[in-house]
């Protein structure tokens, strides 16, 4: 595979042209009476057009043939996706997942819109105000098949095997350890190369931002220049009846059928993209004289609510890093939150629980419901001689943290098969040491 070019920034106001048609951007004006080459220009908004100027999103599009050349879309078969928040009753105990099942090429072929599968979420899409978590096993590339979502954006992460993403706006290649965005109404197909997994952190009404750094300063955490958009690239192809345009409408599933490939443009501009980033580009902030700062330093993305300093989500990783920490217990301390809090693991093993906790699989601690290290974990921090020491070599642990409170599908408490009923005994172990009669008991510093 030709290596790929991409544009770097986020958020930026970018222009590109496919080099097979130079000039095909129009000059001076947006939509001119006839294009370069004879092209459509079509404009897609992200956000209401009239929003302040530093959160408007827009981009123009030159194509071959507009996006409303199509039949009217038909309701399709929903498989396991689903926006109905009350299908169970709500759990609030500490639950967590084993690695999903990929299902096997060789027994039933299915692509990453078949493959999709909603775990857990809250809100409303009609009053664009919620989130949901979706995880994707599929084993196919969508061929024919294009998806948009009317709904929300998509931060995809990939666990295991590479995504090669058909966008309008040129092709990206995400691969474990890197992450994507593909923002509302943006059409996009999938290749995949072998069996895949990963998860999806969608987000109703809002877009994902870079957080505000605050005292931090101009540098750090995941920086601008880091982002990559892909540059344009078209294909004028025509599939005569049979090229499919999935849309994701109000929680429902919807097809239409076309006659030509809709990854037609041939040149756009505008800030509003689909992009990727790689992980291992983050700058990590971190205590380097005692106890923890919170695990917001940990934030790539943020899609805020309308309340100051809460969000809707928050994409947060917690990547290899030096513990320095004097006269602290390093691991993640033991906690309850206001926030919902689910985890997946890319790689490698979580510092906290190195054991039920695997690669594929993910936790959710719900709003207020404890959690912390388990029994072993903290028997030996408590026990750790502290010299520095690398933390996470060879992981990727990620959490999407919101402001909600999640409700679970049936899904994924029943027909997943791969909700761990044993999670709760990882703390059954842990036994008092409480020492009434010496406030300062020896420590191992």
């Amino acid at each position: 595979m030709a290596e790929l070019k991409y544009i770097s920034g986020f958020g930026n106001e970018c222009a590109s042209e496919d080099p097979r048609c130079p000039g095909s951007l129009p000059k001076g004006q947006n939509n001119p009476q006839v294009c370069p080459y004879n092209l459509y220009a079509e404009q897609l908004s992200g956000s209401a057009f009239t929003c302040p100027r530093s959160t408007n999103k827009r981009s123009w599009l030159y194509r071959i043939l507009p996006s409303v050349s199509h039949k009217p879309f038909e309701s399709i078969d929903q498989g396991h996706v689903t926006h109905n928040w009350d299908e169970v009753d709500p759990d609030p105990n500490q639950l967590r997942w084993k690695p999903f099942e990929i299902p096997k090429a060789s027994q039933k072929k299915v692509d990453f819109v078949s493959g999709l599968h909603t775990l857990c979420g809250a809100g409303d899409i009609k009053s664009n105000n919620g989130l949901a978590v979706h995880i994707f096993l599929c084993n196919t590339s969508m061929g024919n098949r294009c998806f948009y979502n009317s709904d929300g954006d998509f931060l995809i992460v990939p666990q295991q095997g590479k995504l090669l993403i058909y966008t309008e706006f040129g092709k990206m290649l995400v691969q474990p350890n890197e992450i994507c965005v593909i923002q509302r109404g943006m059409r996009f197909s999938i290749d995949v190369f072998e069996e895949t997994r990963g998860y999806i952190l969608e987000v109703y009404g809002v877009h994902f931002e870079l957080p505000d750094l605050g005292p931090i300063g101009a540098n750090g955490l995941a920086n601008p220049r880091d982002f990559l958009i892909p540059v344009a690239w078209y294909e004028d192809r025509q599939v005569p009846g049979g090229y499919t345009v999935i849309n994701k409408y109000q929680g429902k599933l919807y097809a239409a059928k076309q006659d030509f490939s809709p990854f037609n443009v041939v040149a756009w501009h505008g800030n509003y993209t689909p992009y990727k980033y790689n992980l291992e580009n983050f700058m990590v902030i971190n205590s380097v004289a005692f106890d923890h700062a919170d695990p917001s330093i940990f934030t790539v993305l943020t899609a805020k609510s309308v309340r100051p300093g809460v969000a809707i989500a928050d994409f947060v990783i917690f990547p290899p890093r030096w513990g320095v920490a004097d006269k602290t217990f390093r691991p993640p301390y033991y906690h309850r939150n206001c926030m919902s809090e689910f985890m997946g693991l890319i790689r490698g093993h979580y510092e906290a629980k190195e054991g039920g906790f695997l690669p594929g699989g993910c936790s959710l601690h719900s709003v207020m419901t404890p959690h912390g290290p388990d029994a072993d974990c903290f028997e030996k921090a408590s026990k750790a001689k502290l010299a520095p020491e690398r933390i996470a070599d060879g992981t990727m642990t990620f959490m999407f943290e919101s402001s909600l409170s999640l409700a679970v599908t049936k899904w994924g408490l029943k027909a997943s098969c791969c909700l761990d009923e044993n999670y709760h005994k990882c703390w059954e172990p842990l036994k008092s040491h409480f020492t009434p009669n010496s406030r300062n008991p020896m420590g191992p510093n």
